[in-house]
């Protein structure tokens, strides 16, 4: 569907009411109606043009939160004009769910603000962050506008993260190294990390190196080797656990996150984070955690899409980097700047250019109709090539 063509309330509606109740999930529609009269709005036309987009470049829950967390946050609403509200015991609830004392986590504005208040607490001018490139790059963007520089490693062959030189780089610039940072599964790319390769990452740098593990994708893994680093919290070690609602509980725009680290280690943290969680958030989250047959639709419904969707490209013979996530990279042979164009002609917004990997594109998965919107536009877009089912690496 081009965004230039009208598209109807009703028709933009019943289509989303459709997905949700697929999942078994209800509209969001009600928790804007305690207590608020529906006028007309200046912003009608520009709310219909951004709805009218199948949005497959934000790794979004394109569901949003599940009835339960909606049913909590309209309760929460009666807290708008307070400050000291009962909010859920979201802190004990997390930690509870981590098996680990409330004094390990730290909230944030979504898992973004923790990865930004590490970045301010453990880094200076002239301290190193270590990890891989390409990965989530906020980190890095965030280390060098302070004055601190990124030492960041290339992939492996396979697209995996190069332990070994992780390892390395760190033990050759130890004095000067803030934190090490491990995005697992890794963003863009949607490989895993071993459980067994954490371990020799741990293991193998000073222990008084700090190293942050962003397990925001960690919901949506299958790979048997893998395991959440949590644990190495509990052992003692000098690692933080980056965690989101932001995707499998469909919280991006309302932001929550938190850390999960050892007391001392978030003490340092506190005073550089803002703790601006609100009311209606708190309460969602502690819904979320509750909740448990919505995250299983929602990881589900993800896999199965992101399996069917990446099968039909690789017939299409258009590779695919074995993906642990809710999105997955496609090698089109094209830059990206250029393809996000023509997709955006036909109505689907798809991911922005992830250097070095400059001929593959990330696509988060949607709908069942989005993803159908996409591989539509994609035939439009690109040749069919030789099969490459059953040759893909990893």
């Amino acid at each position: 569907m081009h965004p230039s063509k009208s598209v109807s309330r009703r028709h933009f509606v019943g289509g989303a009411t459709t997905a949700l109740a697929y999942l078994g999930l209800k509209p969001g529609a009600d928790l804007w109606a305690h207590g608020v009269n529906r006028l007309p709005s200046p912003y009608e036309q520009e709310v219909d043009q951004y709805d009218a987009f199948a949005k497959l470049h934000f790794n979004e829950n394109p569901y949003g939160p599940s009835e339960s967390m909606m049913e909590a946050m309209n309760m929460a609403f009666k807290y708008s004009n307070r400050y000291g509200y009962p909010d859920g015991d979201i802190r004990e609830v997390i930690a509870d769910h981590h098996g680990v004392p409330s004094d390990h986590i730290l909230l944030g504005a979504g898992s973004g603000e923790i990865l930004k208040v590490v970045g301010v607490t453990f880094l200076a001018p002239g301290k190193k962050v270590v990890g891989v490139d390409p990965s989530y790059g906020s980190v890095y963007s965030h280390a060098t506008g302070i004055h601190a520089d990124a030492i960041k490693l290339p992939l492996l062959e396979d697209f995996r993260q190069d332990i070994p030189a992780i390892v390395n780089a760190t033990e050759i610039n130890y004095r000067d190294v803030g934190f090490v940072y491990l995005c697992n599964p890794n963003n863009p790319t949607g490989r895993t990390v071993s459980a067994d390769e954490v371990r020799q990452l741990l293991d193998g740098i000073p222990p008084d190196v700090l190293v942050l593990i962003d397990e925001a994708y960690h919901h949506f893994v299958e790979d048997p080797t893998y395991a959440t680093s949590v644990p190495y919290v509990l052992e003692g070690r000098r690692v933080i656990i980056a965690r989101t609602f932001s995707k499998i509980f469909g919280m991006a725009g309302m932001r929550l996150g938190y850390a999960v680290a050892r007391p001392e280690i978030l003490q340092r943290m506190r005073p550089f984070s803002t703790g601006s969680i609100n009311a209606l958030v708190k309460w969602g989250g502690v819904a979320a955690l509750a909740d448990n047959e919505s995250e299983k639709r929602v990881r589900e419904t993800t896999l199965r899409l992101r399996k069917q969707t990446v099968a039909e490209l690789e017939t299409l013979g258009y590779p695919v980097i074995p993906s642990e996530t809710n999105f997955f990279m496609v090698h089109t042979g094209r830059p990206p700047r250029e393809v996000r164009t023509d997709f955006r002609a036909r109505g689907v917004l798809v991911g922005r250019p992830f250097p070095p990997l400059l001929e593959h594109l990330r696509v988060s998965i949607g709908t069942s109709g989005e993803m159908d919107r996409f591989m539509t536009a994609f035939k439009e877009i690109f040749p069919v090539r030789a099969s490459t089912a059953g040759s893909r690496t990893g």
